[in-house]
């Protein structure tokens, strides 16, 4: 372990420290996560782009993360076996079911949406996904995923970063850690919520072992994802240069003194990103360039889909322009965690995700990066056949569905299965590491050999498991 160090050793040391952070306030959001150094990689080459193990289908991912566990049985997996026993307890055939609320064992609940099968193959998609369901050619969809955890933070954790503990780092981390980013002037790694907390906070697009450097940047809900972007208008070029100069002066002098701190490293890699993106981030995130018909496919103009549409729209804008891995969370603070009025939660939500991921698919297409871009839509688990309560569900990590698009898949492609009741996955099941190690294959990497040395032990995003689900790649 790196031996704690004081912040301050005098007066002097004070001052001296305290002028270079007043001179560095501009996204200091970049800066919230700690980790040991990598002797291996030298600090201002961490995001140059770096050749994977094998030829890559992606070259960029973008996460819609549905947080609180949306219904799989209500949107992609029809169970008419469900709707035809519907009030009978689940079979005494499926043995002892433990969920967060108690002992599974509630009777069935038929779902009320009607299905239609859309596309060339056929896929099944409810009528709450009206939008997605036009993408159906496109879409890969997962239906025997599985999780170890029961709650929302460990499943949130363990979709992010592969265990249900904290202390591990991201899926975004391991992409930038492994390929770098195309683009310098712009954060390789993006996160971005919908104003609520996501159970865990940062931990879940942090670094754990790894440098800090990796770790997401949060951008903002809002027409200002980020702050300070502009230098003030007193402030000239030559003058921020002269600053800019004088803070790292002072920051290698500091950093003298306190040899291999991480802390160090990542924050002084932050400020000069930092300065980098004044030129390139404000064009990046500023949508009144699109065109009317773009921003109306997004569903700007609809009160229900302007905010997560305008940051799908911004995922679109960053990948284009060379970020390698956007996560973009709907429903962030467990909104889909629907254990009553099922119904009316899910109808507000998917009205909210529906059209904006589509239109993602869609947009992303038409500008020929979907063979390029894996667009991930999902949450940490499903819910459950079972009802709690008179009309909702409990989770569900036994059997639930990921849907990915683009990026290597195949398109109008049914992967898996699961009970004729959608509790458990019965074929092709995909545990997380799975559904990892398979994302870091279209990635360009085998999951085994990227790794991270840390305490003496090569640490991977997969753990000690994994295997690629060969069967789904185009």
């Amino acid at each position: 372990m790196t031996p704690h160090v004081p912040l301050f050793r005098s007066r002097r040391d004070f001052l001296r420290l305290g002028g270079a952070g007043f001179g560095s306030l501009a996204l200091a959001s970049l800066l919230q996560a700690d980790g040991p150094a990598n002797p291996e990689r030298k600090r201002g080459g961490e995001f140059e782009p770096r050749k994977p193990h094998h030829d890559p289908k992606a070259k960029a991912v973008i996460f819609l993360f549905m947080e609180g566990g949306p219904s799989h049985v209500d949107l992609f997996d029809p169970k008419p076996e469900l709707t035809k026993r519907h009030g009978s307890p689940l079979p005494a055939s499926f043995g002892k079911v433990i969920t967060p609320m108690g002992t599974g064992g509630n009777k069935l609940l038929a779902s009320k949406r009607k299905f239609e099968k859309y596309g060339k193959a056929g896929l099944d998609v409810s009528d709450w996904l009206p939008h997605l369901a036009k993408q159906a050619d496109d879409l890969c969809v997962l239906r025997a995923c599985w999780a170890d955890g029961l709650n929302h933070v460990g499943s949130v954790c363990q979709m992010n970063t592969g265990s249900v503990l904290a202390g591990r780092a991201s899926l975004g981390s391991w992409a930038l850690y492994g390929l770098g980013t195309e683009n310098q002037n712009l954060p390789g790694f993006v996160v971005m919520t919908d104003g609520g907390e996501v159970l865990g906070g940062a931990r879940n697009w942090g670094t754990g072992f790894m440098p800090p450097t990796y770790q997401g940047t949060m951008l903002r809900s809002g027409p200002n994802p980020l702050l300070n972007l502009a230098t003030p208008k007193e402030v000239g070029a030559e003058r921020q240069k002269d600053k800019l100069e004088l803070i790292g002066k002072l920051n290698d002098l500091h950093k003298r003194e306190r040899p291999g701190d991480a802390h160090l490293d990542a924050r002084q890699s932050a400020y000069e990103l930092a300065f980098r993106m004044q030129a390139e981030a404000p064009d990046a995130v500023d949508l009144s360039k699109e065109d009317v018909r773009t921003k109306e496919l997004y569903g700007l103009n609809r009160k229900e889909t302007a905010e997560f549409g305008h940051r799908c729209l911004l995922a679109r804008r960053l990948v284009e322009r060379g970020v390698r891995f956007v996560q973009v969370y709907c429903g962030a603070g467990s909104a889909w965690d629907a254990h009553s009025d099922l119904e009316g939660n899910h109808t507000k939500l998917c009205l909210r995700a529906d059209q904006p991921s589509a239109a993602l698919i869609a947009d992303l297409k038409q500008r020929g990066l979907l063979d390029s871009t894996l667009v991930i839509w999902g949450g940490e688990f499903g819910r459950t056949p079972m009802t709690e309560g008179t009309n909702g569900r409990d989770h569900n990590p036994f059997g639930f569905t990921t849907v990915l698009a683009g990026g290597g898949v195949k398109p109008g492609f049914v992967y898996g299965q699961t009970d004729e009741f959608g509790l458990r996955g019965t074929e092709g099941k995909l545990h997380v590491h799975d559904l990892h190690a398979t994302i870091l294959h279209l990635l360009g990497f085998d999951h085994e050999k990227l790794t991270y040395r840390y305490n003496g032990r090569d640490e991977r995003l997969t753990i000690t498991d994994g295997a690629v689900a060969k069967d789904l790649l185009a």
